[in-house]
């Protein structure tokens, strides 16, 4: 990995459920459904672990964090990226930029993006505008229009740390 400069995109998906709560970039968001999952099922985490994986080309999250391991179940999905962010530091690496985009019928999240963006910075211990988040709906095309879940897409940057 001698490359200045790596590139990795994520998408996770899930359905809506019913006595589940709805989290989003580690920010629980009031909604009468919750996201169905092994873990907490924040899909806007895990696509941003997966795209860090896909930038060193290490894997998926379901590799590293398996949904028929008991020790995940219902586990908070910040540990997940905190994990794969280490190895990303472990492999000389820091994040230049995060790019997310939420697609979903309802709720209507736009006042907890910064929330979630303020989570995400802290979390990774990065500036606040290292981090984009959007979201969207599908005009009420396909499952996500029909209100039945949630699919995130997001794309990170990670640069060669350089040592003095």
């Amino acid at each position: 990995m001698n490359q200045q400069f790596r590139i990795g995109f994520g998408i996770d998906v899930h359905a809506f459920a019913e006595n589940r709560k709805l989290i989003l970039g580690g920010i629980e968001i009031p909604y009468k459904k919750g996201l169905t999952g092994h873990s907490d099922a924040d899909a806007l985490l895990h696509s941003i672990t997966d795209a860090m994986l896909g930038a060193l080309a290490l894997g998926d999250i379901g590799q590293h964090f398996p949904d028929t391991d008991p020790k995940y179940k219902n586990a908070d999905s910040s540990f997940f990226l905190n994990e794969i962010y280490r190895m990303v530091r472990g492999n000389g690496y820091s994040i230049a930029n995060i790019d997310s985009m939420i697609s979903l019928q309802e709720p209507k999240i736009f006042k907890y993006i910064i929330k979630m963006r303020e989570k995400i910075s802290t979390l990774l211990d990065i500036e606040l505008d290292q981090v984009s988040v959007k979201a969207g709906t599908n005009e009420k095309l396909g499952f996500v229009g029909r209100g039945e879940g949630v699919t995130v897409f997001s794309t990170v940057l990670l640069i060669k740390d350089r040592t003095v």
